[in-house]
């Protein structure tokens, strides 16, 4: 849902003192005198996500020097991305660059062969890398002449160097008149520059026709040499592309793209298994370049340029040659069917698994703008019409209200409708429950309690807590959710930055987030930052054993949220500037194609799944539907209009999340489902903000305002039965715990928790707790306890020996939600620590102590950090740093010998930097009394950390 990808500068931390802008200075420090140095070897190179590319087109070109040269390479930047240019071995590093334009440079003195690359996390996986070779002799090779092929005696026109198509044949409209002879070229950008050979070479378009499409083929001639070499530039489209084919059987022998440029290139192939055949020359342009999202504007790299096919003797050498597995290709744009569809006809457009159907359950005008939604202990859907979306309205003037929509009769429509609230601002959050409404409308969390007998309000909206930010109001607080544990949890996207506290409360009594997972206690009237990172999550559920995932857009999609986890961010800054790194995805896979970002692959990515953009998040926990799609997580993807689907496995202390195939797919660009849940018949309800703009703007008009729609999915099992939990006994709202559909479970407890403590409720749920076979069944008897009073702290530190970990690991969580614990609890969590078998449960004492006083943590900190178990695990390691990192400022030499012992992997170097940045004489002491230790110790695992010390105290 993010149109441009803005990742803010991020400062590795390379401890050294490199040549930088012809000075010695530290990483990214700018030259504060003229650069007056003579440079032998002056390489200038343009950035781009993709690689760096040199001045006559060249991938991430072979830099040559010989020993002993002065050598610069400056970057500039070539997009509004961070790139900085760094060197391996050298450990040197340039600035790091934003704006489009922008440039810096590294210099230093050619001594060995090296690698150059972007130091930015991520952007040298995706094809920023090049290699910087020290040479004896000519940095060049020489020249091979080519020759053009003949036929009959002549020498083709495979150049075009007649100023015509002789010997060729086109089709369709791209090349009617494909010759061109002026640089700049008339159908390319005036900037852009082609250099082709001769007076003319070939485009199907440019950029300013790449809409035409059609094919342009040679006569066929025979091979006579054993290479050949030709010039091609433009998309790096699998439609617009070079084929070279053996005439006898039309078999393709050859076939590459552009690269996305427009300087012609040199291509090189290897002809010998083909020697004495006969071939043609096909050029592709099948691809106009205009999506069916209204949008997005044409892709004007949707032709191909080329130009002086030749013949050589030997391989021909050339600096800036094109090789196939330097482009990264985009395939064909995704069919889609239909765009702006009625109601009725979008439910037939969809396509199902077998034994499923799909019904229309509402439509404009009945229902506008769905943007969140929630289903009451009644089955009842209350549904917030987004008005006032995307501009906060001047106060008093929102446009937003809330519908109670019901299905009275079990046929899939919503035939009662009435409404709850009007004149609400800027609401994109709804949930109820204890007694009311709750609504996320930034810039506040609001209340508003609920007459049940009459479902209207008793009294205007209460500000529970304001300072929610709306500088991005598609990344305001959303998705709105009761946790097992009995806080109302949420999610917030990174550009929006918001400092919440209860109204009026000053600074320090704030907590300030741009994203990741938040929770709200309905009766303590508490407000925590639960998880921070990620992009911008619009989708939020809890499987069968409590444990939270988010869905996101832009980054790879799918997260564990953790509590006290910090996790990869789209963009800024953790808060805490010691974090160092952060946890990254569950997903192997991602939803858009190839690497050239998230973006690239949008309605290119069908069969990845769709592309870069969630809305919602369903664990299916229902028991009508086919056992396979139990515990699986549903998500919609916004670019590939369809329900992609991930199946989570636990890998240590944590999930992998394993793509499915797409459980439904709409078939309708306009279509954009923002959330869906299952109810008491384990049938699925799912909004739909119907809008040809699939991307947040901030201009209103940009949206429609006129449409929206409810579905209903239905498997051939499901059963309807209307039921008002709000009516049932507390004795038969325990025996919902053992209900197999969640939803009967999270209906019940959260109805306990508003009745309150009740001595026989919790009689009845201790004896589930004790004799229940299930786990997952003594988890809901457990966090029923928990929300409704029925637990002591002794009561809990016996579950800690539990013989489930899910079990142990719960109790750990429930013992510090009031961040401190008894020394006997305290002295339990680190015998666990130690002993326990379960990374899963040393995965909550690392969360846990993230809660308690530093000066709590030492002994838990320091057995976790010796697991060497734990050395790969997803999470343990980062989160033992976070629980480990204040413990340097209370001691920091006890924090070094700490992490001396530690067997995770980076603890001491991350300790160390953690120590130098308190800049107390304590400090430098302690790092000197390390590096003593260090330097009688002879150990290859401590290398990296001496040197890193070693450039610490050369520093100090």
């Amino acid at each position: 849902m993010r149109r441009v990808l803005l990742l803010l500068p991020i400062l590795l931390l390379y401890l050294f003192i490199p040549h930088i802008h012809g000075k010695n200075a530290l990483p990214g420090a700018p030259s504060s005198q003229p650069d007056t140095v003579r440079y032998d070897r002056d390489y200038t190179l343009t950035a781009f996500m993709v690689g760096y590319f040199g001045p006559d087109g060249a991938r991430n070109p072979t830099l040559r020097a010989h020993k002993g040269d002065r050598v610069r390479i400056t970057i500039t930047n070539g997009e509004t991305m961070t790139h900085d240019v760094s060197l391996e071995k050298l450990r040197i590093k340039s600035e790091t660059i934003l704006e489009k334009g922008s440039n810096t440079s590294i210099t230093f003195t050619a001594q060995q062969s090296d690698t150059y690359f972007c130091s930015i996390p991520g952007h040298r996986t995706a094809g920023m890398e090049g290699s910087f070779e020290v040479v004896e002799g000519a940095l060049s090779g020489q020249t091979i002449v080519g020759q053009l092929p003949t036929k009959d005696g002549r020498a083709l026109n495979l150049d075009f160097e007649t100023g015509t198509l002789q010997d060729w044949t086109a089709t369709g409209d791209a090349f009617a008149s494909p010759l061109l002879s002026a640089e700049p070229s008339p159908l390319h950008e005036p900037d852009m520059k082609l250099g082709f050979t001769g007076k003319y070479f070939l485009s199907s378009g440019g950029t300013k026709n790449a809409d035409l499409k059609g094919t342009l083929t040679s006569v066929p001639f025979k091979i006579t040499q054993p290479y050949a070499s030709f010039k091609v530039s433009g998309g790096a489209l699998l439609d617009t592309r070079v084929e070279l084919v053996l005439a006898k059987n039309q078999e393709v022998i050859f076939k590459i793209t552009g690269n996305g440029k427009p300087t012609l290139l040199p291509v090189v192939v290897d002809l010998q298994p083909y020697r004495d055949q006969e071939i043609f020359i096909r050029l592709v342009d099948n691809e106009t370049g205009i999506t069916p999202i209204p949008y997005i504007k044409p892709d004007l790299w949707a032709h191909i340029n080329f130009d002086d096919f030749k013949f050589y003797p030997s391989r021909p050498n050339f600096t800036n040659e094109l090789k196939p597995e330097d482009i990264i290709v985009l395939p064909p744009l995704d069919p889609v069917l239909n765009a702006g569809l009625s109601g009725p006809e979008a439910a037939k457009a969809m396509t199902l698994p077998e034994g499923f159907k799909i019904t229309l359950a509402a439509a404009e005008p009945d229902v506008v703008r769905p943007l969140a939604f929630t289903i009451d202990a009644k089955g009842r859907l209350w549904v917030v019409e987004a008005h006032t979306y995307p501009t906060p309205a001047p106060e008093g003037q929102g446009r937003d209200r809330i519908l109670i929509m019901e299905d009275t009769d079990g046929d899939g429509t919503l035939d009662s409708r009435k409404v709850f609230a009007e004149n609400l601002n800027l609401v994109s959050g709804i949930e109820v429950g204890m007694g009311g409404v709750w609504l996320g409308a930034a810039p506040n969390l609001l209340y508003i309690p609920v007459d049940a007998k009459t479902d209207k309000p008793t009294g205007p909206p209460q500000v529970l807590l304001d300072g929610w930010g709306t500088h991005d109001t598609h990344e305001v607080l959303n998705s709105l959710r009761w946790g097992p544990d009995g806080w109302l949890y949420g999610t917030h996207g990174v550009f929006t930055h918001s400092n919440v506290g209860k109204p009026g409360a000053p600074d320090d009594q704030r907590t300030k987030l741009n994203g990741g997972v938040w929770r709200y206690h309905p009766t303590k009237k508490e407000f925590e930052l639960f998880s921070e990172g990620t992009s911008n999550p619009w989708g939020l559920d809890f499987n069968d054993y409590g444990h939270a995932f988010v869905t996101v857009c832009v980054i790879p999609h799918m997260h564990h949220a953790i509590q006290g986890g910090r996790f990869q961010r789209q963009a800024g800054k953790h808060f805490n500037p010691y974090t160092y790194d952060d946890i990254k995805t569950i997903g192997d896979h991602v939803h858009y194609v190839g690497n050239r970002g998230p973006h690239a692959g949008n309605f290119r990515s069908a069969e990845k799944g769709g592309g870069h953009a969630h809305a919602g998040a369903m664990i299916y926990l229902a028991d009508s539907w086919p056992q396979e799609f139990r515990q699986n997580i549903f998500m919609n993807n916004i670019n590939g209009a369809r329900l992609n689907v991930d199946h989570l496995t636990r890998v240590g202390s944590g999930y992998v999340a394993t793509h499915q195939p797409d459980f439904l797919v709409m078939n309708d660009a306009w279509s954009q489902w923002l959330n869906f849940k299952y109810d008491a018949s384990g049938s699925v309800w799912a909004i739909d903000w119907y809008d040809k703009n699939q991307c947040h703007s901030p201009n209103p008009d940009v949206h429609d305002k006129t449409m929206g729609r409810i579905f209903k999915i239905t498997y051939k099992d499901d059963q309807w039965k209307k039921f008002d939990l709000t009516k049932a006994s507390n004795h038969q709202l325990v025996e919902y715990q053992l209900h197999p559909n969640e939803w009967y479970v999270r209906q019940a407890r959260q109805i306990l928790q508003e009745r309150g403590p009740d001595k026989q409720v919790h009689k009845e749920l201790k004896v589930i707790l004790a004799k229940n076979p299930d786990v997952t069944h003594q988890l809901r008897a457990l966090w029923a306890l928990h929300v409704t009073k029925g637990l002591s702290e002794k009561e809990l530190v016996v579950l800690l020996a539990h013989k489930n970990e899910y079990m142990r690991g719960w109790a750990v969580q429930l013992l510090t939600e009031d961040k401190k614990v008894s020394p006997v609890t305290l002295q339990r969590f680190v015998e666990m620590a130690q002993l326990d078998p379960s990374s899963s449960v040393r995965l909550y004492l690392a969360s846990a102590m993230g809660r308690l006083a530093p000066s709590d943590r030492w002994d838990v900190v320091d057995a976790l950090l010796q697991k060497a178990e734990d050395q790969t695990d997803h999470n343990l390691p980062l989160m033992a740093w976070y629980a480990a990192e204040p413990l340097a400022a209370l001691d920091p030499n006890r924090a070094l010998k700490t992490a001396e012992r530690a067997k995770l992997p980076k603890i001491l170097d991350y300790t160390i930097q953690r120590v130098a940045a308190i800049g107390t004489d304590e400090a430098k002491k302690a790092l000197k009394d390390l590096d003593g230790r260090l330097g009688k110790a002879d150990s290859h695992e401590r290398h990296g950390s001496k040197v890193l010390l070693g450039e610490v105290l050369e520093r100090e």
